[in-house]
């Protein structure tokens, strides 16, 4: 079936995401807390579209609403301008210093200067990505704590944590880079807990945790823990790949 994305005519599938249709058709929707890996979130909404659906019109999160039949789709009208200025209003409250955010509020004209203030060294506008990503890996090993004002992502306690394997992907999908991971001279630090890096076994590259490995080996097999960073094990999967062509033609 076909939509109309700002009045480009677009190709789409039943259930299928709008955010997923317009970035397929090169049209840009603004999103903070998306992951293409780690779909359904829906939380920082800075993905809203106006849709007009047989001629009543609604505001949706375009990453988590499936389209079911032809509609018309706006991406940036004053409504939606209106409504991303405010909620990037308070995420510069929130996060003043952070750099993706301040790009943001300057394309939507979000002043200087305004009537909230928040912690400078704040970067964390509580998407909550990395939580999901880590409980995706099967850590669970932060979670949001607090409530109100005080809310934040952290480990139990702020302690160390014991279900923690250091695999980083928490940084990784971070939109703000709020969460600090260091690695130096054979180690990684995250979450107040430092981990020991396996060097590839190819390249001699230091790339992840013992810990990560084991978890790999225990969830995936043997394959998959195997101690070679990901472009040497692209090099290596490329090369049996060629040796089976070459002996099967």
């Amino acid at each position: 079936m076909k939509i109309t994305v700002d009045g480009i005519a677009c190709e789409a599938q039943k259930g299928e995401m709008l955010l997923q249709i317009a970035r397929r058709n090169n049209i840009h929707i603004p999103t903070l807390c998306h992951s293409d890996a780690l779909p359904g979130l829906g939380s920082c909404r800075l993905c809203m579209v106006e849709i007009a659906d047989r001629g009543r019109s609604s505001v949706v999160a375009s990453c988590i609403y499936p389209v079911k039949g032809e509609i018309e789709v706006l991406t940036h009208s004053d409504k939606i301008k209106s409504i991303r200025k405010n909620l990037l209003m308070l995420l510069y409250a929130r996060a003043p210093e952070d750099e993706t955010i301040n790009r943001l509020r300057k394309e939507y004209g979000v002043p200087d200067s305004i009537r909230f203030s928040g912690d400078k060294d704040e970067h964390c506008i509580l998407c909550g990505l990395c939580v999901k990503a880590c409980d995706e890996m099967g850590s669970s090993a932060i979670s949001t704590t607090n409530r109100g004002v005080t809310k934040k992502v952290s480990t139990p306690y702020d302690e160390p944590s014991a279900e923690c394997i250091g695999c980083g992907s928490c940084a990784y999908v971070c939109p703000t880079d709020a969460i600090k991971m260091k690695e130096d001279e054979g180690m990684r630090t995250i979450w107040n807990k430092s981990f020991h890096l396996v060097r590839c076994k190819k390249c001699g590259k230091p790339f992840a945790t013992q810990e990560q490995l084991e978890y790999n080996r225990e969830k995936l097999g043997d394959d998959w823990a195997e101690a070679l960073c990901q472009s040497c094990k692209k090099a290596v999967t490329g090369e049996k790949l060629r040796d089976i062509y070459e002996r099967t033609t």
